[in-house]
Parts: structure tokens; C-alpha cells; sequence
């Protein structure tokens, strides 16, 4: 399949209209519908339907396996890019918010030994962070999760990335002053199935990740945070909201609220360095300094 009919195809699912996919793509919009049936002609299936657009039975399919694809061909141009490119004292490091403070740790020993190299922090989704260290745009990546005390994280498969285990800490949850568990040494996740919950995918352990590691239908969320500043998440646990689970670090300095340690099911916080192949210059500085 030629990956620009791919590519617009998962435009046009995406946002649910070809005009919207044309002015994404900066294609017009008769070039968009002319991609589509090329690529429904060479599948010899229809892919989506019209009014509404939203993808056929053969099309979610694809969507299945198309950005998965696409990330891989961006990787693979990465990869091939880099070896050709000239070294530079640049370096652009991407984190998810929860791993951003183990970076601002280290990142002083980069830029105490090459003061003149030009840094750049993105803070982003998890994925996303994967996503980008994948096609190049990012030398480094942080990003954080929830496993088993001696499981990697579950990333998606974004190609060949090598991964480091950077740090691994205990897990708590954030309960406001007075909550009638705060006198608790160690709560169990089942223990808190009925209680009222943030959802905050970015910032905490997602909800849906609670409900899988204790196999229990419950974690209500009773108010959604779409930010990735893991401050407001702790004023808003710590104000009455709702529970927020935590790693450990996230709370040094925070005066208000009470952190109560997970203790079963066993569950830490990791942190993982990814990156694509050998590094040098910068890049390979802040690897050895997060992997120390």
C-alpha cells in the first residue's frame, strides 16, 4: 500500500470529514477523495462510509494496522537519516509529566559539560513522547508507567527503541486531610474500589489501568484533569476532589494532603529512558548520567 494514500486515510478517519483531513494535510479536498478511492480500489473494498464519515468494518481494520505502519516507516527514515547527518551540540528531549522531575535532576550534568549545546524539554503524553523519540524528532525520551516490581513498561511497538530502566519508587495515593483512611500504614488497591477518583491519564496512573491490575469494576471518576501539570492534579486531590495515585517523589515538598503507600496488589512507578540506537554528543551524556 502507498503509505500517502495510508497516511490520509488515517486523516480523514481521525477527524471524521475529508475537508477537515485536506486542510490538515494541506492537500484540497478533491485530492483527499481521489487518495481514498485509490486506496479502497487497490484493497478492492469500500473503507468508509460517506454520511457520516466514519470507517467501514475492513476500514477500522486497517486503522488497526496503519499507525503502527506509518510509525515504523518514520523510524525507519530516522534511522537511516541519522547516520548521515553531521553531529551537532543540539539535543531535544521529550518526557511525560510524571518522569519530568527525574530529567530536571539530571539534565544540570549535560549542560555543566557542554554549556554552549542548545537544550530542548517537551513535556508531552506518553505516547506521544514514544511516538516522536520513534521518527526522530526527539533524541531522548522519559516516560513513566505503572508495573510489576521487576516488569519493563508496556510501550507500543514503535520499532527497534532501546529502553533503560531509569528509576523504580513506591506507589501512593493522595488522600486530603481528614479522609477516614489516612490513619492506614498501607492501603490495598481493592480497598479504595468505591471511592471517588480523578481521572488523569497524563499525570496518574490511568483509571482503567487501576481496574485491570485488581480485576474489580469500580474507580469512578468524579472529575477529569486533561493537564500534564502533576501540581494541579496534587491541589485538586488535596482540595477534596477526588483520589489521585501517585509516585512517591511526586509529593516531596507538598505540605497538604496525606500519602498512603500501595502495599497490594505489588505495583512501583518506573521510569524508562528510551532512544534510537547509538548516541553521542549530548544526547549520549544525559543517557549515562540518567542511567548512573
Amino acid at each position: 500500500m502507498d503509505p500517502h494514500l495510508l497516511r490520509t486515510f488515517v486523516a480523514v478517519a481521525r477527524c471524521a470529514s475529508f475537508s477537515a483531513a485536506a486542510d490538515e494535510l494541506g492537500y484540497t479536498q478533491s485530492a483527499v477523495s481521489q487518495h481514498i478511492a485509490a486506496l479502497e480500489a487497490d484493497l478492492r473494498t469500500p473503507l468508509l462510509h460517506r454520511r457520516p464519515v466514519t470507517p467501514t468494518e475492513a476500514g477500522a481494520r486497517l486503522l488497526e494496522h496503519a499507525e503502527p505502519l506509518l510509525l515504523r516507516l518514520a523510524a525507519a527514515r530516522a534511522d537511516v537519516t541519522r547516520l548521515a547527518e553531521v553531529p551537532t551540540a543540539r539535543l531535544a528531549v521529550g518526557t511525560s509529566a510524571p518522569a519530568a522531575p527525574v530529567l530536571a535532576a539530571k539534565l544540570a550534568d549535560v549542560r555543566a559539560a557542554r554549556p554552549l549545546a542548545s537544550v530542548t524539554v517537551r513535556v508531552l503524553e506518553r505516547e506521544s513522547v514514544v511516538r516522536q523519540v520513534a521518527d526522530g524528532t526527539l533524541d531522548l525520551g522519559l516516560v513513566d508507567g505503572v508495573a510489576a516490581p521487576t516488569d519493563p513498561l508496556r510501550l507500543p511497538d514503535a520499532g527497534p527503541l532501546t529502553t533503560h530502566a531509569v528509576a523504580v519508587e513506591p506507589l501512593v495515593v493522595l488522600l486530603p486531610t481528614g479522609h477516614p483512611l489516612t490513619g492506614r500504614a498501607g492501603l490495598g488497591l481493592a480497598d479504595l474500589a468505591d471511592a471517588r477518583w480523578i481521572d488523569a491519564p497524563e499525570t496518574a496512573m490511568p483509571l482503567d489501568r487501576l481496574r485491570a491490575a485488581t480485576g474489580i469494576e469500580g474507580y469512578r471518576p468524579c472529575l477529569r484533569y486533561e493537564g500534564t501539570d502533576v501540581r494541579g492534579l496534587i491541589a485538586l486531590a488535596t482540595a477534596g476532589h477526588g483520589l489521585a495515585l501517585l509516585p512517591e517523589s511526586a509529593l516531596h515538598g507538598v505540605s497538604s494532603g496525606v500519602a498512603v503507600p500501595i502495599i497490594a496488589p505489588r505495583l512501583t512507578h518506573r521510569t524508562e529512558l528510551l532512544h534510537r540506537g547509538l548516541l553521542d554528543g549530548p544526547a549520549a551524556l544525559l543517557a549515562a548520567a540518567l542511567t548512573a
